[in-house]
């Protein structure tokens, strides 16, 4: 879960996708447990799941849409933890361009996962615990031109 501690975020080890074998393998989100939310997420809101495209490396996040009554919404949901954010549409990396949860979204809440604020993805990196990342996660981030927690979070680092 994205942490909150001494007045900032926090988050833990996998949340920019990137592992050192030494470190073992990083934790993954049940894409079943997604998967059955996404479906209840679709009957509150009245409408259907659209496509599911599971993580390809090395995309850091699954997406889905939910076509509901408002017409279609994309769903990220983080590859290895249970974090879930919405956009207006499929891409490979995300930085400032997140929408707020539809009404929706507790469904995923309910599901257990967290449902990140189009605010809270916007946070600057200056503002979020990253002392646990490494050199090379630092150079990617530097490379990509990445700013935001969104950034980090949903990102294809290619």
């Amino acid at each position: 879960m994205v942490n909150e501690g001494n007045g900032g975020l926090t988050l833990p080890r996998g949340a920019t996708g990137f592992y050192r074998p030494e470190d073992g393998p990083l934790p993954e989100t049940d894409l079943s447990a997604f998967r059955a939310a996404l479906y209840a997420a679709a009957r509150v809101a009245g409408g259907k799941v659209g496509e599911v495209q599971e993580r390809a490396y090395p995309r850091t996040f699954h997406t889905a849409t939910v076509v509901g009554r408002e017409g279609e919404n994309t769903v990220l949901c983080h590859a290895h933890h249970p974090w879930v954010a919405f956009a207006k549409a499929r891409r490979d990396g995300y930085g400032e361009d997140f929408l707020a949860p539809p009404p929706w979204a507790n469904a995923f809440t309910d599901a257990g996962f967290t449902v990140l604020s189009s605010e809270r993805l916007a946070t600057p990196l200056s503002d979020v615990g990253t002392s646990w990342l490494t050199q090379g996660e630092w150079r990617e981030v530097r490379l990509h031109g990445i700013t935001t927690l969104g950034g980090v979070l949903f990102n294809a680092w290619n």
